[in-house]
Parts: structure tokens; C-alpha cells; sequence
């Protein structure tokens, strides 16, 4: 079941405008903006159970009925195209090769919240990116989806590109939109929760790029299509990225729920060098990794957190046997360390002090205590800073302390 790469396959597809539309595209938003009210098409994407897929897997129709009733206030809509996430490269792919339905889910989402006004707020790296993205609106603007009195609705729109600098911290929803009013990208304390208080504090929804290009099939074949997709409480199709040491890299786009190891053996070709599989990162490089006896797990939010790692951006990190963690370990330390906004002190110190202590280790300088302490630095960083950043450096930290400790004891020793 093909959703948000069924165009991107086809080796002709240009992702232009007349291409899209030759795909059926568009129609969703026909039907959205002439056929159904704002609260309907809220109510659709509640049926269909879709979760965000940035990351945090909140469900998405609800965070759209957080918007404030009958507010007097500018309402925004806000993509979040800042794909930092080491690992995960889904949302380029939709951007690069298939903008109008990224564009296409951005309009009805607009008009389901009654916002008039979008922002695409991309990763600074992206220039192709961007340019496609510009180009795509310009089209879309000249054929009469985006601007004013859209297909003679009277719903006017305007749709503008911002450019980040290069933060990953700037992937929170919250430190994106203070890096889009100018200021410096450091996340807010919630709540207020944006879709209270937001861009410009005005009500304002913050999605991922990938969840926004599955709107349009929801509108066009309904929630309850959508939600038969998948398993219960993960509905839908997921772009899985696939890097490491696998014969078959790549982004794959399943059901919700397909197991891990067929995503690695059947799909992914198996391990390169007929190598053993040594550990799995499942969702980007801030989920807990996975030894190799755990990869017979469905893909979906609860069966990852069941084991204690995460979805996150389904970003799959395959390591076969050649790889010591301490080194993987010291990478990940070393990019979160570097990433820290600075905002919170627990994060801020705590991040490059695990950075230090590895690199010991790593370098025959470290002692047996050095361990433990990595695990305790864990716990006091974890629940204790104002955005998820902090977690995004603990955990994986701590998954490979615990599930590879004999690689940590061996450089010790």
C-alpha cells in the first residue's frame, strides 16, 4: 500500500504541477474546500487515528481541535520541514520529488483550522529543497490553489517559505517558532501549548511534512480507509529510512506495524558482507537502540515503547558486528553535546560531560566508576530540561551502556 511515494516511483514522475494533477492531485482539496466545513474535515482526520510523524506520534486531528473556538486572533499553520534528526532523511524526499503533496496537505489543513496563513519553516541545508518548494508554490498559485478566493470559495490563503540556520534544536515545535519570529531557537516552556499560544502568540498548528502529505488521501478516501491501514493506535503507512550496514538502503513506505526484522532481511536485503547484526537504532539517533535478539517487534508507536525504545522518525540505524558502540556512542554524545541550545543546565553541562567520559573510555583512559556515572548523568538529564532534547541525548546514552556494556568494560579494561 503505496500513500506518499506512489508518484515518486513512477521513474517519469517530474513532481511538476501538471504531473500531480495527471495523478489526481488536487482533487482532495476540491472536495475539501467545496464539499465539507473546516470541523468536518477535523472530525474526518480524527476517524482516520493518524499520528504525528515527526516523531512525538501525538494524534494529529486532535491537536487540531486544540485551536480556541471563535478566537479573535490570527491562526497559523506551520510545517516543520527542519528534518535534522540523524538518520532520517523521509521528509526530503517528499519535498525534492513530490512538493504539490506536501502543498496539497498544507492548503486543507489551512482551511480545516481557519488559518489564512501558512509557513514552511525548512532545514537551512535544503536549498534544492526550498527551491523546488518555491517553485511548487508559485504553480500552485497560478492554477488557484494558494492565494486569494481560492476555487471561488472566498478562502484566501498565502503560503511563505522561511529558512532555518542549521539547529536541530530548531526541529522543536517550540524553538522553531521562535527561531521563525527572529529570535534565538530556544523552546518554550508549555503550556501555553501553541495551539493556544503560538507564532506570534496567536493559535497556531506545528506538523511534520510527512503527516501533512497524508491529508490529502484522507480526505479523498475518508478517515475510516485510512484507519484500516496499520495495526490499532498506529494507522496509516510509514516512511521508513533504512541506512547502515544494509545491503538495500533507502526509504521504504509500509503499514504501520511491519516487524523489524523483515524490514532489514526481506526489504533491506540483510546485513552487507553476510555480517551478523549486531544492534539496531529503530527510529533515529535519539531512540534507545536495539540489540540484535530484539528486532522481531512491529514497527508501531506501542510495540517500541513496550521494549523501551521508540517510532521516533522511523530513521533505522542497522550496525553489524564490526561496530564498537563506544564509538557509536561518542558520535551520538558528540552531535548532542554540539546541538544543546543551552538553555537548560542539565543539558547543557550534562551533555558535554558524557561526551568527555566516552571519549576517556574510548581513548584507555577510563576507570570502571566511569560507567556508572555515564548512567547517573543519564537520569539527572532525563524529565529535568524544557524540551525533549534532553531525552534525545539520555536515552540512547543509556541504551548502549546497558545493552553493549562489555564494549565500554573492554576499552577500560
Amino acid at each position: 500500500m503505496k500513500i506518499l511515494l506512489k508518484n515518486i516511483e513512477e521513474p517519469d514522475y517530474t513532481g511538476s504541477i501538471q504531473d500531480y494533477r495527471r495523478k489526481g492531485g488536487y482533487t482532495a482539496v476540491s472536495k475539501a474546500i467545496k464539499e465539507m466545513t473546516p470541523e468536518e474535515i477535523v472530525e474526518e482526520v480524527k476517524k482516520s487515528g493518524i499520528r504525528g510523524r515527526g516523531g512525538a506520534g501525538f494524534p494529529t486531528g486532535v491537536k487540531w481541535g486544540f485551536i480556541p473556538k471563535n478566537t479573535d486572533k490570527p491562526i497559523y499553520l506551520i510545517c516543520n520541514a527542519d528534518e535534522g534528526e540523524p538518520g532520517t532523511f523521509k521528509d526530503r524526499i517528499i519535498i525534492e520529488r513530490d512538493p504539490h503533496l506536501l502543498l496539497e496537505g498544507i492548503i486543507i489543513t489551512s482551511y480545516a483550522i481557519k488559518s489564512h496563513q501558512a509557513y514552511l519553516y525548512i532545514r537551512g541545508e535544503f536549498v534544492y529543497g526550498a527551491n523546488r518548494l518555491n517553485s511548487a508554490i508559485r504553480e500552485a498559485a497560478e492554477a488557484g490553489y494558494i492565494g486569494k478566493d481560492i476555487l471561488g470559495s472566498g478562502y484566501n490563503l498565502d503560503v511563505q517559505i522561511h529558512r532555518g540556520a542549521g539547529g536541530y534544536i530548531c526541529g522543536e515545535e517550540t524553538a522553531l517558532l521562535e527561531s521563525l519570529e527572529g529570535k534565538r531557537g530556544w523552546p518554550r516552556i508549555k503550556p501555553p501549548f501553541p495551539a493556544a499560544e503560538g507564532a506570534f502568540r496567536c493559535p497556531t498548528i506545528v506538523n511534520n511534512v510527512e503527516t501533512l502529505a497524508n491529508i490529502p488521501f484522507i480526505i479523498n478516501n475518508g478517515g475510516e480507509s485510512y484507519a484500516e491501514i496499520g495495526v490499532k493506535n498506529s494507522t496509516g503507512t510509514k516512511l521508513f529510512c533504512l541506512s547502515g550496514h544494509i545491503n538495500k538502503p533507502g526509504i521504504y513506505e509500509f503499514p504501520l506495524g511491519i516487524s523489524l526484522r523483515s524490514l532489514i532481511y526481506e526489504h533491506g536485503g540483510g546485513i552487507k558482507n553476510n555480517n551478523k547484526l549486531k544492534g539496531v537504532i529503530p527510529g533515529g539517533s535519539s531512540m534507545p537502540v536495539l540489540a540484535s535478539d530484539e528486532i522481531d517487534v512491529s514497527m508501531d508507536f506501542d510495540s517500541l515503547a513496550n521494549i523501551g525504545s521508540a517510532l521516533g522518525s522511523a530513521g533505522v540505524i542497522v550496525m553489524d558486528e564490526t561496530v564498537d558502540m563506544v564509538d557509536v556512542s561518542l558520535n551520538v554524545a558528540k552531535f548532542y553535546a554540539h546541538e544543546s541550545c543551552g538553555q537548560c543546565t542539565p543539558c547543557r553541562e550534562g551533555m558535554p560531560w558524557m561526551r568527555d567520559i566516552i571519549s576517556r573510555i574510548k581513548d584507555g583512559k577510563g576507570k570502571k566508576e566511569d560507567i556508572d556515572t555515564l548512567l547517573d548523568i543519564t537520569y539527572n538529564v532525563e524529565g529535568k530540561t524544557i524540551c525533549p532534547f534532553g531525552e534525545a541525548g539520555a536515552w540512547p546514552i543509556r541504551a548502549f551502556v546497558n545493552k553493549f556494556r562489555e564494549d565500554f568494560e573492554k576499552h577500560i579494561n
